[in-house]
């Protein structure tokens, strides 16, 4: 895959450690708030990518080894930023100032007002001195949502009428995702909502055939080690009239709940349904369309499946470094990434009032 020609990953957690498995390119120098963080994804990388030598590593505490000197390394071109949510809009900036590409995980910034600021900022600052910043979505890359998007663009089911998303997860207090600092005590909105929820957001801003416009719904808090929110229920509207029902929630008090919920999300249109269930390894595209006789009337129903494996974050860094290299295939955008967040902050706060999305975007 096309590359720059020196990497730095900052940050130690899941989301650093699953880069490793894209092939990240040149990896030059790994920073952490920790040492320890930082040596240990070094490591990783190292036995990861066959290296000769494990990237450089740097951590707070000492000038020669903090943020601030990794950023002034002039052979690093691009940095892949992995850390805190509410961390996130400020070393996006110190990364863009020192005059790099950057690739920064979802969400695009904890709130709608401080990620439009940050975009513009981008915009006028940045962008035109040839940077690319990119947000690392990587729901938004699956194959298997651009399949079931292409499937509706093609007719298989028809004009599309209505949709339905349901997520539900089991959260436990020994989980991976739960056992990191900033998650178990989260300072921004929604807590697991916003940081699982704008993946479900971006799959929809895939797969339905015109944005969404309207959304009603109410939040709650239903386990008590998962606060500020863990569920949202809403009513959604787009803007060619497509209304669906949308579940959120990783608030399940046993795995019972999560595993027999049917998580998924299903399109229903004039002629047929889809259906894409995340397997967590495949996405699994179910499309069902009306057969007709030779007199147009309805006779049954075709059923099609298609597997396609998951590999987002593989395609995300793809798609950043072709990015770089001048092919700009428009994933990533952060607009795209601030209307994920818009969705969740309108869930959040709607209590039953519609919320116009994109109003909220625009501000």
């Amino acid at each position: 895959m096309p590359s720059p020609s020196g990497l730095a990953i900052l940050g130690s957690g899941i989301f650093a450690k699953e880069a490793l498995d894209s092939g990240v390119a040149v990896l030059r120098a790994i920073y952490s708030r920790s040492e320890k963080g930082a040596s240990e994804l070094a490591k990783a990388a190292q036995e990861k990518l066959s290296l000769a030598s494990p990237p450089s590593v740097y951590y707070d505490g000492d000038a020669a080894t903090n943020l601030d000197a990794l950023l002034a390394r002039d052979d690093i071109h691009a940095v892949a930023v992995a850390l805190p949510i509410t961390l996130q809009p400020s070393i996006v900036r110190r990364a863009l100032a020192a005059g790099k590409h950057v690739l920064s995980e979802k969400p695009v910034a904890p709130d709608v007002a401080s990620g439009r600021e940050l975009i513009s900022e981008y915009n006028t600052t940045y962008k035109p001195k040839g940077l690319v910043w990119r947000v690392a979505e990587n729901w938004e890359l699956e194959p298997g949502y651009h399949v079931a998007a292409k499937a509706i663009r093609d007719g298989k089911i028809g004009k599309v009428n209505s949709f339905n998303v349901r997520a539900v997860g089991h959260v436990a207090k020994d989980s991976k995702w739960y056992n990191t600092p900033w998650r178990t005590v989260p300072d921004y909105q929604g807590g697991f909502v916003l940081d699982g929820g704008v993946h479900t957001a971006a799959a929809l801003r895939i797969i339905l055939p015109s944005p969404m416009a309207t959304l009603s719904g109410f939040a709650s808090q239903n386990q008590a080690h998962l606060p500020p929110h863990d569920t949202i229920n809403a009513v959604v509207n787009t803007v060619d009239g497509v209304h669906g029902l949308v579940e959120l929630s990783w608030g399940a008090p046993v795995p019972s709940r999560s595993d027999e919920a049917h998580s998924g999300i299903s399109i229903t249109g004039q002629e047929g349904w889809i259906s894409v269930e995340n397997t967590g390894r495949t996405l699994r595209v179910t499309v069902h369309t009306v057969t007709k006789d030779a007199q147009g009337r309805d006779v049954g129903e075709e059923k099609t499946i298609i597997d396609e494996p998951t590999r987002g974050v593989e395609l995300e860094f793809a798609s950043f470094f072709k990015a770089i290299d001048g092919d700009n295939d428009g994933f990533g955008d952060p607009l795209g990434a601030l209307r994920d967040v818009a969705f969740i902050q309108a869930g959040l706060n709607s209590n039953g009032s519609p919320v116009d999305l994109i109003q909220l975007v625009q501000g």
